[in-house]
């Protein structure tokens, strides 16, 4: 019964790695496309100005599930962001936690998500100055990216674009990251009783939702969102989880930089801490 169990929960996770493998490839399919047509002018329109990135990520990034995420992580792979504007993006998204919470308090949802496109704005700019003061080195661009005369091609974008580009460079490594990053999170969470780590103590709690917050999945999350949803918390503790975790938006960015992520990750889990203890200094 037990290896019955395993086997369903090895489908579960297969099937899991294989829609969001489909929706990043469909993705970069469609940011390639349209570079391909444009001939990179979304490259201008998007990099043209380094707040329009800013505002872009983070709007992208406050829309409920990881869609917006994957579109900011093919923008940036494509090398049309800055570091601190993909930051920014990950720092505005709560995943697919979004739709749980404005399904238990819309309102406070509501104005959870615009704090949060404020603040993936403000601490993209923070970042890209942190970056260029200290000189902190990162992945560019791809290079991958080529255009070619006959580039309008249908049998060339499918041959040199699709093929050559999305899926033999990226499309398996995404893939591959996502399931056993999935495995490792399902089984976590199938053995850890994240209830239990419900303390009194506030300040434990907003420590332990910015540490659970690096975990790329928006699951661990919805404890957080439950416990708000009842009173047990205060919002410090909700918006910390919210600016630290981003659902699986990390993940095709693992399968192209190991280093960009922790980066990311790191700026994410500081200004979330330092924006969480100053809420919660606040009274709220």
């Amino acid at each position: 019964m037990e290896i019955a169990g395993i086997h369903f929960f090895g489908l579960e996770v297969l099937w899991d790695s294989l829609e969001v493998t489909g929706l990043v490839f469909f993705m970069m399919v469609l940011v390639d496309w349209i570079d391909v047509r444009t001939r990179g002018k979304v490259q201008q329109w998007v990099s043209g100005h380094k707040l329009q990135q800013y505002f872009t990520t983070s709007l992208l990034g406050v829309t409920p599930g990881c869609t917006g995420s994957f579109m900011n992580v093919s923008l940036y792979m494509h090398g049309f962001l800055t570091l601190g504007a993909i930051t920014g993006g990950m720092i505005a998204t709560s995943g697919d936690a979004a739709f749980v919470m404005f399904a238990k308090f819309p309102k406070t949802a509501l104005l959870l998500n615009i704090l949060l496109l404020f603040l993936g704005i403000i601490f993209a700019f923070v970042t890209d100055f942190i970056v260029r003061r200290f000189k902190i080195k990162h992945c560019l661009e791809c290079g991958l990216q080529v255009y070619h005369r006959d580039e309008h091609s249908m049998g060339h974008y499918l041959k040199e674009h699709v093929w050559g580009h999305i899926i033999k460079k990226h499309i398996g490594r995404v893939f591959l990251w996502t399931f056993f990053a999935l495995l490792l999170i399902h089984f976590g969470l199938e053995y850890l009783n994240l209830q239990s780590f419900a303390k009194e103590h506030t300040l434990l709690l907003l420590i332990i939702a910015a540490v659970l917050g690096l975990i790329p999945d928006a699951a661990p999350q919805y404890v957080f969102v439950f416990m708000f949803s009842a009173g047990l918390i205060p919002f410090s503790v909700l918006l910390t989880s919210s600016m630290v975790q981003d659902g699986h938006g990390m993940l095709p960015l693992l399968s192209y930089s190991v280093r960009d992520s922790v980066i990311i990750k790191i700026f994410n889990l500081a200004f979330g801490l330092a924006v969480g203890l100053a809420v919660l200094g606040l009274g709220f």
